[in-house]
């Protein structure tokens, strides 16, 4: 969980927390199919084909709609588990700014991998992926800054570790920013890739509201 909210909390997220409102959600009876406004009807950016936008509430069904099952909320973050981009077990957050009850922010957890080249691997496939989707990167660093280079996986792993590596991608496009990167928990914490989605007209939003409190 300290992955996750870190990553949340970022500029550029299998949990166990007992969770608010996980066995109430799941006793609920089937809910009424939703219907979801295509590209063409939005001018948000879009995750797993619904678009980054609306109350939390209406996210999160949208969400189940599409396959993912709600594990609970907290602190205005809602948390759901399941496959995306041909990986099993991704850990999702759908976050909001209050007061505004608007969702701008979606950061997905890929599994926890135990060495770098699992890292690695999965980072490529989704930046090969995300570069055919979405174009050439705005900006990217892959580096490793310690003072010695490391030359093998278990060194560069350390590495992570220890804060001395980043790696990035970053994709610019009309309606908002989707980044990937390699994160870490600290050492003996998890390791994992991570993406975020940030839309631009709710972003702003929350932008001009927090302006005015000014």
């Amino acid at each position: 969980m300290a992955l996750l909210l870190a990553v949340l909390c970022s500029s550029c997220i299998d949990i166990e927390l007992p969770l608010k409102g996980m066995d109430s959600q799941s006793e609920q009876a089937k809910e009424e199919k939703i219907v979801i406004p295509t590209e063409e009807e939005s001018e948000h950016l879009f995750f797993k084909g619904v678009p980054i936008d609306g109350s939390l509430e209406a996210y999160v069904a949208m969400m189940k709609q599409v396959g993912f099952k709600y594990q609970g909320e907290e602190d205005g973050i809602a948390y759901l588990k399941g496959d995306f981009a041909g990986f099993k077990n991704c850990m999702l957050a759908v976050a909001t700014v209050q007061p505004l009850d608007l969702v701008a922010k979606i950061v997905i957890v890929f599994p926890e991998r135990e060495d770098w080249g699992s890292l690695a691997r999965d980072y490529g496939t989704l930046k090969s992926m995300l570069t055919e989707k979405y174009g050439k990167p705005a900006r990217y660093v892959e580096d490793f800054h310690a003072y010695l280079a490391p030359e093998n996986d278990g060194e560069k792993l350390l590495a992570l570790q220890l804060d001395q590596c980043t790696w990035y991608t970053v994709y610019e496009v009309p309606r908002g920013s989707i980044e990937l990167s390699i994160e870490n928990d600290g050492i003996g914490g998890s390791c994992n890739v991570v993406l975020r989605y940030h839309d631009r007209l709710n972003t702003e939003a929350v932008k001009k509201q927090a302006m005015e409190d000014l």
